[in-house]
């Protein structure tokens, strides 16, 4: 897959069902030496636009499940993850 064809989907948890953010409000961690995808940075929308540094989680890509046309499917323990404040 393209990362041109991630595009709108959502991200999905599979342990709660909450969206946790689109793909395109997201960042990718790539190797630079393989071309492929460690992890994603899943920015939390909660808050002040005007925060010096966001709050975020990075999801390991081991945690992706599945791929869809509309969504990406993530099992995370979300009280486990690292966050970043």
């Amino acid at each position: 897959m393209r990362l041109s064809e991630f595009g709108n989907k959502e991200i999905i948890n599979l342990n709660d069902g909450k969206k946790l953010g689109l793909i395109e409000d997201s960042d990718l961690i790539i190797d630079e030496n393989t071309g492929k995808i460690n992890s994603i940075i899943v920015y939390e929308s909660k808050g002040s636009l005007f925060r010096s540094k966001p709050n975020y989680v990075e999801i390991p890509w081991e945690y992706v499940k599945k791929i869809g046309n509309d969504m990406i499917i993530v099992e995370v323990e979300l009280d486990r993850m690292r966050k970043f404040l």
